[in-house]
C-alpha cells in the first residue's frame, strides 16, 4: 500500500470478522464492524473534498451525484474484490459464504484503520494511491447507474408506461434467497430476479430489466 503501519493492532482488527468472537483486556469486542463505521464516514469526507477540488465548475446537485456513484456499495464492493480484501480477512467459518458486501465492509474498515493509525491528512494522500488513482475515472463516471431501479422508475414516469415492481418473500429450498421480485410493464412480466434481501432482487430485476428496454 506504499507505507509502513504504525499501530498494526487497528490493522488486525480491520481484517477480523465478529464470528471470531476476540475481545481486548476491557470486553470490547475486536473485529472491523466499529472500524467499517468510522471508514464509511471518513471515506464520504474524503470523497466529497475530492470532488470539490477536482470539479470546480460542477454545481451541488452533480457533486452530490457524483459522490453517490463513487460511495455506492457496487463500487465499493468492486474495489474491496479488486484489492483481494477477503483474502485477509480472520473469521471462524467459510469465506464463500458471505455476500459481495463483505468486500465494501472490509474497505471502509481498512480505510478506518488507515484514519486510526495516520491521521486524516495522511488518510487522504494514502487513498489517492490505493482508490481514487487506480479506481475512479471522473470522466467515465458520469455514465455510472447507481440504481438500476431509480433509473427504471424515472424512465415509466417520464414515457408515462405501466410499470410495476412485485416483490414477495421467497421460502424455497435455498436459505440465501428471502425475497422475489417480477417486474410486470403493460401487463406482462419484463424480468424476475431472487437475491437475498427485497432491496437487492428488486435492482437485480430491474437491472434485467434496463437491458431488455435497452435503456
Amino acid at each position: 500500500m506504499g507505507y509502513t503501519p504504525s499501530n498494526k493492532a487497528v490493522y488486525r482488527a480491520a481484517f477480523t470478522h465478529r464470528s471470531m468472537n476476540i475481545k481486548d483486556t476491557k470486553g470490547i469486542p475486536l473485529n472491523f464492524e466499529r472500524l467499517e463505521y468510522l471508514g464509511d464516514s471518513i471515506l464520504s469526507t474524503i470523497v466529497a473534498r475530492y470532488l470539490f477540488e477536482e470539479l470546480p465548475s460542477a454545481n451541488e446537485g452533480e457533486l452530490t451525484r457524483m459522490k453517490s456513484k463513487i460511495v455506492s456499495r457496487d463500487k465499493l464492493n468492486f474495489i474491496g474484490k479488486e484489492m483481494c480484501l477477503l483474502d485477509l480477512l480472520v473469521c471462524s467459518g467459510k469465506k464463500d459464504g458471505f455476500g459481495d458486501d463483505i468486500y465494501g465492509n472490509i474497505l471502509e474498515a481498512l480505510i478506518g484503520a488507515i484514519f486510526v493509525d495516520k491521521g486524516y491528512e495522511k488518510c487522504k494522500k494514502i487513498l489517492h494511491i490505493i482508490f481514487f488513482k487506480p479506481y475512479i475515472e471522473l470522466n467515465t463516471l458520469e455514465n455510472e447507474v447507481v440504481s438500476y431501479k431509480s433509473l427504471l422508475i424515472e424512465w415509466s414516469q417520464k414515457n408515462k408506461e405501466n410499470l410495476v415492481f412485485e416483490t414477495e418473500a421467497d421460502s424455497g429450498m435455498d436459505p440465501n434467497i428471502n425475497f422475489y421480485c417480477k417486474i410486470v410493464h403493460n401487463d406482462k412480466v419484463l424480468s424476475k430476479s431472487r437475491d437475498i434481501s427485497k432491496k437487492k432482487s428488486e435492482e437485480r430485476a430491474a437491472k434485467k430489466a434496463v437491458r431488455i428496454l435497452k435503456l
